[in-house]
């Protein structure tokens, strides 16, 4: 599925890309003239052949106009594009969490772990170190390569790097050898609780 999200993504940037780079090079003939100058015989109907081309004549731009079905029909159709474009947007910015885990059993047969399964075990872990007020784990990555990604809101006593130290010995290392991983890269960001300042007397 990730892969085929990732193919999409290639297919529609390159579109995209080709889309704007044919654009600009057609303005940027018209505008510096390159038809004239360097004797080019481009095909009729070819725009933005001289410096004062346009894309669309006044009589294109015009003709359905005075239609009643026109401007509604440009209305919604700029209207999709906005909300597809908004989609593909939140669609890049998605988190894409992991649904299973694939543990190597030993017997050639493998297992399945279910993510968020994991998740709160890696969170409960978290938690229990001293020093981390709430803790919010997500998978990531392929089921055979998984990643975590980490938040841990810290206390005002806590100390960063041994919290960060006590996380990789403690739960990432007890999910690493649960599931059989050789690896299991960890992203963690560290946030601290807000509290009122103490008065000092």
């Amino acid at each position: 599925m990730r892969t085929a999200r990732a193919t999409v993504n290639r297919v529609l940037l390159g579109l995209v890309g080709l889309l704007l780079l044919g654009t600009g090079g057609s303005v940027l003939m018209g505008g510096l003239d390159l038809p004239a100058r360097r004797h080019l015989d481009l095909p009729s109907g070819w725009p933005w052949t001289r410096p004062d081309g346009v894309l669309l004549p006044a009589a294109d731009r015009t003709r359905f106009t005075d239609r009643g079905w026109w401007w509604p029909t440009v209305v919604a159709g700029l209207a999709v594009l906005v909300l597809l474009l908004l989609w593909w947007l939140l669609a890049q910015l998605r988190l894409r969490r992991l649904g299973t885990v694939l543990v190597d059993s030993g017997d050639g047969e493998g297992a399945t772990v279910r993510g968020p399964a994991l998740e709160a075990v890696l969170a409960a872990e978290a938690v229990a170190v001293d020093g981390v007020d709430r803790a919010a784990v997500v998978l990531t990555g392929r089921p055979t390569a998984p990643q975590v990604r980490a938040l841990l809101v810290l206390a005002p006593h806590a100390d960063p790097g041994t919290v960060v130290l006590r996380l990789a010995d403690g739960a990432v290392a007890h999910a690493r050898t649960a599931t059989g991983l050789d690896a299991l890269p960890t992203e963690v960001r560290l946030r601290a609780v807000r509290h009122r300042a103490e008065r000092v007397s």
